[in-house]
């Protein structure tokens, strides 16, 4: 069973909605990202038609200006996902709840739901099981390495540890939390190890999911900053801050 923490960062993709001839839903690419044409965007939006009725519904073209790397670990295909259910639920007048969204959300990934959600949360299960949780908002320094990682890969690998002690929502706070996934993504990926000994030299540098993107906790903008300025010239790093709600 799986036990971890879901924020938010503020760093996000951006779709556009605009209607279209036809019935088709169709992605525009304004990025430079090399995703799958059936990615989760496209899967959200057959499987809300699918949950419809057999009337024809309004064609959609969708913009997508990618700002977060694929395989990064930072939730952008599963965000894309969820706005996409929240978007064309009401430009299709479908009516339906959050909660029926939710039992949607999961069939696309176990990161989706929390994203049609928008708060932070504790979450276990296979991460679709949901409590409210507001862990400290701080800055991040987050270096992404140029490599994609693939959830599915690191779980399958069989040098994951399987039998961690369990962690309660209510320990977490007073707990030393580690990343299982970690070990396997920085056996597998170089430079994901790579990232982990750059930002090792500033504190104690974790992984977001299963990789690739490493992170460290900062004091202040002002500390994300002078990390990233102090790096190799071209690191590829983003500052940004973590968030509890997101808007929809």
């Amino acid at each position: 069973m799986l036990e971890t923490v879901f924020q938010f960062l503020d760093i996000k993709d951006t779709l556009t909605f605009s209607p279209a001839y036809g019935h088709q839903v169709t992605r525009i690419d304004e990025h430079e990202f090399d995703i799958p044409a059936n990615d989760l965007i496209i899967q959200a939006a057959n499987l809300l038609k699918s949950q419809t009725d057999a009337r024809e519904l309004q064609g959609v073209d969708i913009t997508l200006k990618k700002r977060i790397p694929p395989g990064a670990g930072m939730g952008g295909g599963s965000s894309n996902a969820a706005s996409t259910l929240i978007a064309l639920n009401r430009i299709w007048k479908l009516g339906k709840s959050q909660a029926q969204l939710l039992k949607l959300a999961v069939m696309l990934g176990a990161d989706v739901p929390v994203f049609v959600l928008g708060k932070s949360c504790w979450a276990t299960g296979i991460g679709d099981v949901l409590e409210a949780f507001t862990p400290k908002e701080k800055w991040y320094c987050v270096y992404v390495p140029t490599v994609s990682v693939s959830t599915a890969k690191i779980f399958d690998d069989p040098g994951l540890i399987r039998n961690h002690p369990h962690l309660s929502m209510d320990d977490y706070p007073s707990a030393e939390t580690t990343n299982d996934l970690e070990a396997v993504t920085r056996t597998l990926f170089d430079s994901v190890e790579d990232a982990f000994e750059l930002l090792g030299k500033y504190g104690n540098p974790r992984m977001n999911g299963s990789g690739s993107s490493v992170f460290i906790a900062c004091e202040s903008k002002t500390h994300a900053h002078h990390i990233r300025n102090t790096l190799p010239s071209g690191a590829p790093c983003l500052i940004t801050r973590s968030l509890n709600t997101i808007e929809h």
